[in-house]
């Protein structure tokens, strides 16, 4: 046998035990690797999304009954129990037939889907496009009505001055296009006498 002939039979031999050396070693490397150290989720996030489904930057939009422009949009969303929703740094906008608009923030919420209702807690801010600024701990809601109600205090500005009450309600009677705010209990107002507007319309 000449030499290229046995070099041939020889890599014959070499070439696939070669091939089996490096598989060997790719297995043997790949159990060395956590495959938790990869994942991208601490601990805390890993258990809060397998408890409940969670949506990132959710965004909904409709119309009401009555011609009401209604947009929500959250930093995240997850469904607890049921058909509650809770919602981080939650956010609405609601344009009226009148042209009004309004405008909501809140630090989270909670939504009832079979219900129709809302729950804004953790500095609501409440602002419209007629010069209303109202804050609120908390604010019970309904969009398909168009119905806000503030049962703790509220403190804000108006186009009339600032204001103070113990409660608020935003409602919108049957044949009107435009909607109402009521203050009630122990209202406070410092009024600007520069502005003469007598009639509250949000």
């Amino acid at each position: 046998m000449d030499g290229y002939s046995k070099l041939v039979a020889w890599l014959k031999v070499l070439l696939p035990l070669t091939a089996l050396l490096l598989l060997s070693t790719l297995f043997l490397l790949s159990r060395n690797v956590d495959p938790m150290a990869t994942l991208p989720f601490a601990d805390t996030e890993i258990d809060e999304r397998l408890r409940g489904q969670q949506i990132t930057a959710p965004f909904f939009s409709g119309t009401t009954d009555a011609g009401d422009r209604v947009s929500v949009s959250a930093q995240t969303m997850a469904t607890r129990s049921g058909l509650n929703n809770e919602a981080t740094e939650f956010s609405a906008q609601i344009d009226l037939p009148s042209g009004t608009r309004i405008n909501l923030v809140s630090d989270q919420g909670q939504f009832d889907l079979s219900g129709n209702t809302s729950i804004l807690q953790g500095n609501v801010v409440i602002t419209t496009s007629s010069g209303f600024s109202l804050a609120s701990e908390e604010l019970l809601a309904e969009f398909d009505t168009l119905v806000l109600d503030s049962p703790g205090a509220v403190q804000g500005t108006g186009p009339f001055g600032t204001l103070d009450a113990g409660r608020m309600r935003l409602e919108r009677r049957e044949t009107e296009s435009n909607a109402h705010l009521i203050f009630t209990n122990r209202v406070k107002l410092i009024y600007t006498p520069e502005n003469k507007r007598r009639v509250i319309n949000p």
